[in-house]
């Protein structure tokens, strides 16, 4: 199995060290450029960062039209932070950039980076999962066949439809692999691969 991880901003390094700890055969691929995409992949990461930066970057370097047809045809994807800013329908305070996951969010909805917090929660009925907030988002609603996984503060901050994952959260500053474990499953069972 291998896993594209967009590299572009934000700290696809720890995504990738979580995803091959997570899984010891898979493999990972930094998409920086186009033709990194010529490479099939099986899933791909969509890291924090900056989402009005990396949709700019994306759309520079010929990557968003190519990606955005990937996710829409199936390929599994899970955005954390600014990646689920990216996925997302709706965004209450920012632009809509691939908008293929039913859900509204608000962004920069804890402040600034003093509002950056670290708690524990149930994700998926998976109990004391560890959740790191920098800087970030929630999701304000889910629509259609999205689901929610997680919340706090009566707040979801994780979700899911079809082969689309997203956590306002950043589960790669901590050693629970359980959330790659998870995504992993998804790009293992998905009927497309690309």
């Amino acid at each position: 199995m291998r896993i594209g991880i967009l590299a572009l901003q934000g700290d696809f390094a720890e995504h990738e060290a979580m995803v091959r700890r997570a899984d010891g055969n898979a493999e990972t691929l930094q998409i920086r450029q186009k033709r990194d995409l010529d490479k099939p992949i099986d899933g791909l990461v969509l890291p924090g960062g900056e989402s009005t930066t990396m949709k700019k970057l994306l759309l520079d370097l010929g990557l968003f039209e190519p990606l955005r047809g990937m996710i829409s045809e199936g390929l599994p994807v899970y955005g954390t932070c600014a990646g689920l800013i990216l996925l997302a329908h709706e965004v209450e305070g920012g632009e809509v950039c691939f908008g293929t996951m039913d859900i509204t969010v608000k962004r920069n909805a804890y402040g600034r980076q003093l509002g950056s917090f670290y708690t524990t929660g149930e994700f998926s009925g998976m109990k004391d999962v560890p959740m790191t907030f920098i800087r970030a988002p929630y999701i304000v609603r889910t629509c259609g066949k999205a689901v929610p996984l997680a919340s706090v503060d009566g707040k979801i901050v994780a979700a899911r439809e079809g082969n689309q994952l997203v956590t306002a959260f950043h589960p790669e500053l901590n050693d629970d692999r359980r959330i790659y474990n998870y995504f992993l499953e998804m790009c293992g069972t998905a009927e497309h691969c690309l």
